[in-house]
């Protein structure tokens, strides 16, 4: 029996295999025949020289800006959302606040930022605006989540010796709570400052700004070298951000 179940698996991945190539339909000979493979490195030899002059630099160092821009400023306003929508979802004010803000923080976290990027290009308009929403409602749903788990594995007691001491609900949470949790909200954010600096580079394929929809204008006409040369100025801004994030996890967080 165990060398037969050693053997049904690997066959039913290779049956999953073939089925899923004819299903879609795959042509795999054209895709590697010599036309195919010439007609490839000849659309890839295009990104080997990228467009380094000034005017195009001028305008992809715009499009970082912007990038971070949208990213940062995402990113802040979701934390802060996340928090206020962490203290009832951690059931600081009753089950019916706790229930309500986590089906709140998971409807909002359910929906990809490349969905809310193009309901907010609906409401918004084109630009960097509708970035910055869409990346601040999915990160909002993620952070409150996180907040609420650490607020619930947060020891009370600090808190609970305060109130007892006349202090009120505000003064006990910031002075008792807060001081503990701060480490992970910091920890939390900038972690996800990291992936929507990725992100913001990717949300203007729907027409949401920064370099990812200088990207998709030079793709969409064919422009290969300045297409390189942007996908180079996103591989070094999501470098540089690592390296920041890294810094100030080691200098703020750790220490």
């Amino acid at each position: 029996m165990k060398s037969l179940s050693r053997y049904v698996l690997p066959l039913l991945l290779i049956a999953a295999v073939i089925g899923s190539f004819a299903y879609l339909q795959l042509e795999a000979s054209a895709l590697f025949s010599t036309d195919g493979m010439g007609q490839m490195a000849s659309y890839a030899s295009g990104f080997l020289n990228p467009d380094l002059s000034a005017s195009h630099l001028r305008a992809i160092g715009y499009g970082s800006l912007e990038t971070l821009a949208m990213s940062a400023v995402g990113t802040l306003l979701a934390a802060l959302l996340g928090l206020l929508l962490a203290l009832p979802a951690a059931g600081r004010f009753g089950l019916i606040a706790q229930g309500g803000a986590r089906l709140l923080l998971n409807a909002l976290r359910a929906i990809p930022e490349l969905v809310w990027a193009a309901l907010m290009v609906l409401a918004a308009g084109l630009g960097p605006n509708a970035g910055t929403l869409a990346l601040a409602l999915h990160t909002a749903g993620v952070l409150g989540r996180l907040f609420a788990e650490g607020l619930e594995n947060t020891p009370s007691a600090p808190a609970e010796a305060l109130r007892l001491s006349g202090s009120g609900r505000i003064g006990a949470f910031c002075y008792g709570t807060l001081p503990t949790l701060w480490p992970q909200l910091v920890a939390y954010t900038l972690y996800r400052w990291e992936n929507n600096i990725r992100m913001a580079s990717v949300l203007g394929f729907v027409g949401a700004g920064g370099l990812g929809q200088m990207l998709y204008m030079s793709l969409s006409l064919f422009q290969e070298a300045q297409a390189s040369t942007v996908i180079l100025a996103m591989l070094l801004m999501v470098l540089a951000v690592d390296a920041l994030s890294g810094w100030a996890r080691q200098r703020w967080v750790r220490s």
